[in-house]
């Protein structure tokens, strides 16, 4: 998942790019699953951080480096023979000149999405997550984000099922995508989620857009409406925490849906400010 450029860079490591898949069809936007392998052995990283890119220039207004943030998608493995592997999803993305009307490419993103395996690259971090994965594994987990908004959470998926494999809260994703292919991890091309449909604890609510030309935010709220009454259930319960993540509709979307579950929109915000308060409520939200 990419965010916003980071001002503070912090020390820097290069990186391999060991594989690089494209995980949407050609007649979708490209997105890709990319592993790095960093074999700097002071390099360690905890579920939920993010990685900067470094794409060497010259650039625009004479940036000699542009930087670009992305949630790390897998959880903590022990090297064997070898570096830290990471993996990241990356959109290929461009952007319309509001004046010219012109239509340029996204500097880091192409940069990735063109890079072969074999290639080394310069990445910085890990950065700090808003993100707090709890030490209880009774907590119950309630994920809700759309696109690559879901790389953090096949992260902490790995982590309580195959790193530790004790998780007894329940664990719900609500996840929005314009259609069964648009679904990255959980589609009918690349199935990495459900292997976990298997577990007792976890549930998915693969929300798909009905219509040619909903959006992954309208697609999420059709889906959390049809589900809300579960979601509601489980954060009114002491131990439940909640991560969103992805577009800032998905705070919008949310916010909308469970105000009309409570019966008010009063009662979520009272809600909504106990789950802040304590601690239990985090958002990686980008632009």
């Amino acid at each position: 998942m990419s965010q916003q450029d980071i001002k503070y860079i912090g020390p820097t490591a290069p990186a391999v790019i060991k594989a690089s898949q494209r995980i949407t069809p050609e007649t979708t936007d490209e997105v890709r699953h990319i592993t790095l392998e960093v074999l700097d052995p002071a390099f360690q990283f905890v579920e939920g951080q993010s990685i900067g890119v470094l794409v060497p220039g010259p650039h625009e207004f004479g940036n000699e480096m542009h930087v670009r943030r992305y949630s790390i998608a897998n959880a903590r493995n022990v090297p064997v023979g070898g570096g830290v592997h990471l993996d990241i999803l990356v959109r290929r993305c461009f952007y319309i000149d509001e004046v010219s009307g012109e239509r340029y490419p996204g500097v880091a993103s192409n940069y990735l999405c063109d890079a072969k395996p074999g290639d080394q690259i310069t990445i910085s971090g890990p950065y700090l997550s808003p993100f707090r994965m709890p030490l209880d594994n009774r907590a119950n987990l309630l994920m809700i984000g759309t696109g690559t908004g879901i790389a953090p959470f096949r992260a902490f998926a790995q982590l309580i099922y195959e790193r530790r494999g004790d998780w007894k809260g329940q664990v719900r994703l609500y996840y929005g995508g314009h259609s069964g292919l648009d679904l990255m991890y959980a589609n009918d091309e690349t199935s990495d989620l459900t292997h976990y449909y298997d577990e007792k604890t976890f549930q998915a609510f693969r929300a798909l857009g009905t219509k040619p030309l909903m959006s992954s935010s309208q697609a999420l709220e059709q889906g959390l409406t049809e589900h809300s009454a579960e979601a509601w259930r489980l954060m009114r319960e002491p131990n439940t925490h909640v991560f969103l993540s992805g577009l800032s509709k998905v705070t919008q979307v949310f916010d909308r849906v469970m105000a009309k579950q409570a019966g008010s929109e009063v009662e979520w915000k009272q809600l909504k400010q106990r789950l802040i308060e304590d601690g239990r409520w985090s958002e990686l939200i980008y632009d």
